[in-house]
């Protein structure tokens, strides 16, 4: 196989590593395999979208989420770095509420699933960043919503000493305990 399959605090979110090859050259590694990849979530996973960002140190995109049309995220960092999260966000979950973190940068190369019913975000690291991710379902901007980043109901301890910057509906989003979720 050519990843390894990290556990996360929460089972559904997981850290995808791939195998690297590196030499003098530089580096090759796939960053894809619908085979592998389904393997290691347990189920088959077909994405529709790929998406592409540039940020600013400091730019928190999140935590973001599709009432209808929930996207599972495979997301990674092709320049910088970034704190990477996923809320639990289905009320039936022992986890509803809980979130993980995980650093992801050009430099590890590390990847995180983020199936649907989870929110998701991050805060820039790096002086920029790179994120790509793939999506399971496309985008619904009637269907989107947006928790609060620093709702203290989740408690996302963010690596940073400032303000973030936000985009205004970011800087709107909803507490958890108001917000729509998944059943």
């Amino acid at each position: 196989m050519k990843i390894t399959v990290i556990p996360t605090s929460l089972p559904e979110v997981k850290i995808v590593e791939p195998k690297v090859f590196a030499d003098s050259r530089g580096f090759f590694f796939e960053s894809f395999n619908a085979t592998e990849f389904a393997e290691a979530v347990g189920e088959p996973v077909e994405f529709v979208q790929d998406n592409h960002s540039l940020s600013s140190k400091g730019v928190l995109r999140g935590l973001h989420y599709q009432i209808e049309h929930a996207q599972g995220k495979l997301v990674r960092v092709i320049a910088g770095e970034v704190f990477d999260v996923a809320v639990d966000i289905r009320a039936s979950s022992p986890n509803f509420g809980k979130w993980t973190g995980v650093r992801l940068s050009a430099e590890n190369k590390r990847q995180l699933w983020i199936p649907g019913g989870f929110a998701h975000g991050f805060v820039v690291l790096s002086e920029t960043a790179e994120f790509l991710y793939k999506t399971t379902d496309y985008w619904f901007p009637q269907h989107e919503r947006t928790l609060l980043w620093n709702d203290p109901a989740i408690g996302i301890q963010w690596p940073i000493d400032a303000e973030p910057s936000l985009a205004e509906k970011d800087a709107a989003g909803k507490r958890l305990a108001e917000a729509e979720t998944f059943a």
